[in-house]
């Protein structure tokens, strides 16, 4: 199979909003429990993922944080989630508002065209 015959790394835009729980905390106490809580499970229970994190409080009052996701494949996706979920992340400190998943250009790869909604001016 070649390079452009792989299937594209799975993309995941989770929006999310911050509980009164997680408020609660100092902003140590916070980066104290990402750190020990959320990121070394899904370390151990995932491979071929890559995130960034957007604050968005100060645009939006219905969601607070977008946790952009790329896993390799769909199956890496399903167990980033699976490992989320038994951690305090989801559903304690934060209420997962939506996830919107897709593939990057994926209309160009369906129909072999050039993906000419991606701009860089």
């Amino acid at each position: 199979m070649s390079a452009e015959e792989t299937a594209p790394p799975v993309t995941a835009f989770m929006l999310i909003k911050t509980t009164p729980e997680w408020l609660a905390m100092t902003p140590d106490e916070r980066v104290k429990a990402f750190g020990t809580e959320v990121m070394p499970v899904v370390k151990a229970r995932t491979t071929g993922v890559r995130s960034r994190f957007y604050d968005t409080e100060f645009y939006s009052t219905r969601v607070t944080d977008v946790w952009v996701w790329e896993a390799d494949d769909h199956s890496a996706y399903q167990l980033l989630i699976d490992a989320l979920r038994e951690t305090p992340f989801w559903d304690r400190w934060f209420e997962v508002v939506d996830l919107l998943v897709g593939t990057e250009n994926g209309y160009a790869r369906t129909y072999n065209v050039a993906p000419v909604t991606t701009v860089s001016t």
